[in-house]
């Protein structure tokens, strides 16, 4: 069991145990006036064999397998530049919606501010994204979201006054004098201590 709040993942060997629990904590909770969100659980067939698993049953998309999201993340089945099997993670695309709108309209509200003032809170904002995000495998995501925050930028400081304020290139030239903060990959699965190394 991985559990974070009220989010949480169970992980079995068989398909059959899996089913076992799901149907005993659905009445466990019952018993509480609770009851399982059945948008948001599932058993899905995951980990080394989950191709084969899925190719046995006739699954679709030639077997490939099924995805989850925890803690902001969709975990899926992949491999490593050796061709070993590796989970990996990126984040889910709720999540990264819902970021970016949230980075939209604070841009939106805020485009006023002194230009300063402004651009340093951006960063600032980034940095938090980044120091959560930013986990192996997820860098092209991370890298998107700050793309995504330039063009909300450009857009907004446009719209400081009726007349466009920036072309493109004057834009660049006002990056190179408030720079965003890159992106970086604060989180490597690969130095975490060995023994939380079976849920990764």
């Amino acid at each position: 069991m991985v559990r974070y709040a009220d989010d949480n993942v169970f992980c079995f060997q068989f398909e059959e145990e899996a089913k076992a629990f799901y149907e005993a904590i659905t009445e466990r909770l019952k018993q509480f006036g609770l009851e399982i969100s059945k948008e948001k659980s599932k058993i899905i067939a995951f980990g080394r064999k989950a191709e084969e698993t899925n190719n046995d049953k006739g699954g679709h998309g030639g077997g490939k397998p099924e995805t989850f999201d925890f803690l902001g993340f969709t975990h899926y089945c992949s491999k490593d530049s050796n061709g070993k099997f590796r989970v990996k993670r990126k984040t889910s695309r709720k999540k990264y919606r819902a970021s970016l709108l949230r980075l939209k309209q604070w841009i939106r509200e805020n485009r006023h501010m002194p230009k300063a003032i402004l651009m340093e809170t951006l960063s600032r904002k980034l940095l938090g994204y980044y120091r959560y995000y930013g986990i192996t495998d997820n860098r092209d995501m991370v890298k998107d979201f700050l793309d995504e925050a330039k063009r909300y930028l450009f857009k907004y400081l446009n719209r400081r006054s009726r007349r466009r304020s920036y072309t493109w290139d004057k834009f660049v030239l006002f990056l190179k004098r408030y720079p965003l903060p890159k992106p970086k990959m604060y989180v490597s699965i690969f130095e975490l201590r060995r023994h939380i190394s079976y849920i990764l």
